[in-house]
């Protein structure tokens, strides 16, 4: 392990450099004052009480130099129904953010640019506790002010440290691509052990799953390989989204930290995309067969996509890998075209394929199995097989026959190739998510070896870091 000062030392050369200066912080403010005057101006020509509360990284203080997100919730009464919670939302963000947008996450809300910044104009319910949900938004002040309550200037600059290593190594962000550490989380993390250094530590000792529960709540068990119980909902694990190779992840780096401590870990990994020779080169020296399923992607957005397509790529991998195509790796990507690719050992198999039955001294499943492969024609008494009509022609099925205490049999395969299982009608019996689907139905193509070579234009980068991946 490195020398404890030497990890310090890259620690606050990274704490100074993602921490934002005066003239961000104060860009910042302005832009929170004027924002918020606008929305209290919006809010009292409506016949509701409401107010206006900034959350997130911007509020506590722990954002990175250059991150431009400002997250302004309008909070409303318990006892207005949704319908209309919706509406004056909508009617709020339009009038403050003219050039916005809406978007849809639970419920609907209004995203724009002002100043420079990205904003998020969200309503929610005012609810007494983060327990008492009404929608999934409605906790979110409630972590703003637990946070915000015990975190101090030194407190902050740690956490924004760990969320530079945890951009650093692709896992920051809990959206459905990513599936990794929210802000919220990684602050809780930070909150639980006092500083960057001594995180690292523990994580790089972690044996998932791990909890972490600040209030002591223990009022329900999860799944998870990582919870962090949430200290203003007990029934949430705030981790929840974050996957077991993400987790898995973080203990890697915290290891490489400790032990060679660099600025160059806290830096994104960007590959330089790849052309269609440097993909034909991967591939010779592999000796491996990619198969890709293109097709245009869904209008949705991420947190719907990616869902829908990591489903459909289980369900081509697994379908491959029962009929004996051997998947070696699999991946997804998305721009324009989604890409469903998975990597195989073979492409093509035998014409037959054994199929084992029970012990023949399983009297009445050994029965049945013989029953359901012996030849119709074949003489009483165990005698010879009459000849196909024909003369010669092949069996469709040799057996059954006995191999150790089983009946065997080796069929024919039904499909010898897997573009042509993919290019059946086979692929919408795999498990598909429903968008998917529906883009399938409608047209897709099916790229087999050196012609996944063409996916480079755009997603050379994807590509590139396929074939040179790290932990």
């Amino acid at each position: 392990m490195a020398d404890a000062d030497a990890r310090r030392r890259v620690i606050e050369r990274v704490r100074e450099r993602v921490t934002p200066d005066a003239d961000e912080r104060e860009a910042m403010r302005a832009a929170v004052s004027t924002l918020t005057a606008r929305i209290e101006a919006a809010v009292s020509d409506l016949p509701v009480d409401a107010d206006v509360v900034q959350v997130g990284s911007t509020a506590r203080g722990t954002w990175l130099a250059g991150d431009r997100d400002i997250d302004l919730f309008v909070r409303f009464p318990a006892d207005l129904d949704r319908e209309t919670l919706e509406r004056y939302g909508l009617e709020i963000g339009n009038a403050v953010l003219p050039d916005g947008h809406e978007e849809y996450a639970e419920h609907p809300y209004v995203t724009g640019e002002f100043e420079g910044f990205d904003v998020d104009l969200v309503p929610c319910y005012d609810v007494g506790d983060g327990s008492a949900l009404q929608s999934a938004v409605d906790r979110t002040p409630h972590h703003n002010a637990y946070l915000r309550e015990r975190i101090d200037d030194d407190l902050a600059g740690e956490m924004r440290v760990f969320k530079q290593f945890l951009k650093g190594i692709g896992v920051y962000g809990s959206n459905l691509k990513t599936e990794g550490f929210s802000g919220y989380l990684s602050e809780l993390l930070v909150l639980e052990h006092g500083d960057v250094e001594t995180l690292l530590a523990a994580a790089a000792d972690w044996h998932p799953p791990v909890v972490f529960d600040p209030e002591d709540h223990a009022t329900r068990s999860h799944d998870d390989p990582l919870v962090m119980v949430d200290p203003t909902d007990p029934a949430r694990n705030v981790a929840a989204v974050c996957a077991a190779e993400n987790v898995a992840r973080l203990q890697h780096y915290a290891r490489a930290f400790l032990s060679a401590p660099s600025e160059g870990i806290f830096e994104p990994r960007e590959p330089e995309p790849i052309g269609p020779d440097a993909v034909r080169a991967h591939l010779d020296r592999r000796g491996t067969t990619p198969i890709a399923v293109v097709f245009d992607a869904p209008d949705l957005v991420d947190d719907q996509l990616y869902p829908q397509l990591r489903k459909s790529l289980s369900g081509v991998r697994d379908e491959l890998a029962r009929r004996g195509f051997e998947p070696i790796r699999a991946t997804t990507f998305a721009d324009e075209r989604a890409v469903l690719f998975v990597e195989l050992a073979r492409r093509t198999l035998p014409s037959i394929e054994r199929h084992g039955g029970p012990p023949v001294h399983v009297r009445a499943h050994a029965e049945g199995f013989y029953e359901a492969y012996a030849d119709a024609e074949a003489a009483p008494n165990g005698g010879d097989r009459e000849t196909p009509p024909g003369g010669d022609a092949p069996p469709d099925t040799y057996g059954p026959f006995v191999d150790g205490e089983r009946y065997v049999v080796e069929r024919e395969r039904e499909f010898t190739d897997a573009a042509e299982l993919l290019r059946s009608a086979e692929l919408f019996s795999v498990g598909l998510g429903a968008r998917v689907e529906t883009a399938l139905e409608t047209e897709y193509d099916v790229l087999v070896g050196d012609e996944v070579a063409t996916l480079s234009e755009e997603f050379g980068g994807e590509l590139a870091s396929y074939f040179d991946p790290r932990p």
